[in-house]
């Protein structure tokens, strides 16, 4: 009897649809073709088990297994399940007329318990495009796949739930996810929270525009001045995501496995990874391609401290991605597209003493170390970051004051308000949500400047020597200055505060 069964591969953060077409005839021997990897290879000695163990078995005959398309590489243990269902309604042990209705994925214990899987809400996104009634995956699943309308999820703990199914004993209680509840009011963030912080008052100011347009960040300051304590407060004055936020930013997570039971990511993600990490590690790829830590920080943070302190080569693969918010990887015989539109927040000290070039700094650097330091950034990284700030170390009457500060709720107020005029700016235009992903096009719609504040402008060019992309930058952040106080236009005022924010741009601003 020849059955047909559905599956699903994940390819980037989409899937595809898999046929598993299983055939038994006369004969002795087990036959799996399709491009199976060795994961997918070894499923029989697994799936045997499980059977044997749960009161079934591999019929003694000719099994064929195609894994369809032929020509496509089927990768993972996910593929247990739908084969061993298969074989099941091949053989006659259960009913074969309802297996073609549902999507059913799944990895085997040797007992007939089901493990979790990778990218089971882009495999339930597909499931419902294409039109199944169902889709059947491990309980630990459930709750992310669930988050899906339009289509039924059942959830199972063990291999008999599914036979019980599909022989009509049982019916397994399909997941639902309370929406309402999911996106309810967000936590204050307590834990991180700038009410803690004891002056930086401008640096607070720099956080909350770059948190208003979106924009790449650098932090630049001596050791013990509250780099990596602002920049870890920073997610807490961003935006609440919205729904296809929340989605895009699950989906992508689902596919590196790193969901748990949590249903729907609605924190806004902050990566932080340590400055020995490999440009595959940061950018995503291997041999069975996964996202990179700028995928992961998809519509959240991507914290890189002690920037110099990363090698060269891995820096510079950020900067298309900075530019692009995706990133393509190519192989031989596939490309892979990941989206990767975050926010950089990056931290660094002034020299490889720790301290700003002054007669009273406790460590002294030559100039040549200072340029070999330095050196390590680029001029075209350091042009994709809109914003460059010296953090000056607090003084003892501010550390003392026992007077809290602004409350990261009281912030995101604003920057929620900022953003809110973003959105309705930009409510017709494909694929740009915030000021920072304006194209050139935009800046010249939206960032029309008088006569004082043009003459400002090309006067802070000149003198400081800017490229024309430092030029976009600087109008983008001006746009934002202006909607943080919801102005219509931008004034001489705004782009006074922006060209501020140009540090690395300015001759001896390390003297």
């Amino acid at each position: 009897m020849l059955v047909k069964v559905f599956g699903s591969a994940v390819f980037g953060v989409e899937a595809t649809t898999i046929t598993i077409e299983v055939n038994i005839d006369k004969g002795i021997g087990y036959h799996l073709v399709g491009l199976p990897d060795n994961a997918i290879k070894e499923s029989s000695y697994r799936i045997a088990a499980a059977l044997k163990n749960n009161g079934y078995q591999l019929p003694g005959k000719k099994i064929v297994i195609n894994m369809a398309p032929a020509d496509l590489r089927k990768e993972g243990s996910a593929y247990d399940l739908p084969i061993a269902i298969g074989i099941l309604a091949a053989s006659g042990q259960i009913n074969p007329e309802n297996t073609d209705r549902y999507m059913i994925m799944g990895e085997l214990s040797l007992d007939g318990s089901l493990l979790p899987i990778k990218g089971a809400l882009p495999i339930a996104i597909k499931a419902r495009e294409e039109g199944f009634e169902g889709l059947i995956l491990p309980k630990e699943n459930a709750r992310e796949a669930a988050v899906v309308e339009g289509i039924t999820v059942y959830g199972i703990s063990n291999v008999t739930e599914i036979i019980d199914f599909f022989k009509g004993i049982a019916t397994p209680q399909p997941e639902t996810v309370d929406f309402e509840k999911e996106f309810g009011p967000l936590s204050d963030y307590s834990e991180f929270d700038f009410a803690d912080v004891k002056g930086q008052e401008s640096i607070k100011r720099c956080l909350e525009i770059a948190a208003a347009g979106g924009h790449n960040i650098i932090l630049i300051g001596p050791p013990g001045s509250g780099k990596t304590m602002l920049a870890k407060r920073f997610p807490g004055i961003l935006p609440p995501m919205t729904m296809q936020e929340a989605l895009e930013t699950t989906k992508i997570h689902s596919v590196a496995g790193k969901i748990k039971e949590s249903g729907l990511i609605r924190q806004r993600p902050f990566r932080s990874p340590h400055h020995t990490a490999s440009s595959v590690s940061l950018v995503g790829g291997g041999s069975y391609p996964q996202p990179g830590e700028i995928s992961l920080a998809h519509n959240g943070v991507l914290f890189l401290d002690e920037l110099p302190e990363f090698k060269r080569e891995v820096l510079e693969v950020l900067r298309q991605p900075l530019e692009d918010r995706e990133v393509t990887i190519s192989r031989a015989k596939f490309t892979i597209t990941y989206p990767a539109s975050f926010m950089l927040v990056a931290s660094m000290n002034p020299s490889p003493g720790g301290y700003f070039s002054s007669p009273d700094a406790p460590i002294a650097s030559s100039p040549m170390e200072m340029q070999r330091y330095l050196g390590k950034l680029s001029g075209p990284l350091l042009d994709r970051i809109d914003i460059h700030v010296e953090v000056n170390p607090v003084p003892f009457e501010k550390l003392s004051d026992i007077q809290p500060g602004e409350s990261s709720v009281i912030i995101r107020e604003r920057v929620t308000a900022a953003r809110q005029l973003q959105n309705r700016r930009f409510e017709h235009q494909k694929n740009i949500h915030y000021n920072a992903q304006m194209t050139t096009r935009q800046i010249r719609e939206y960032c029309i400047l008088d006569d004082q504040a043009l003459q400002l402008l090309k006067n802070a060019m000149e003198r400081l020597n800017l490229s024309a992309r430092a030029y976009d930058r600087i109008l983008k952040v001006a746009r934002t200055i202006a909607d943080l106080e919801a102005s219509e236009s931008v004034l001489p005022v705004h782009i006074a505060e922006a060209i501020q924010y140009r540090s690395l741009d300015r001759e001896g601003w390390l003297g």
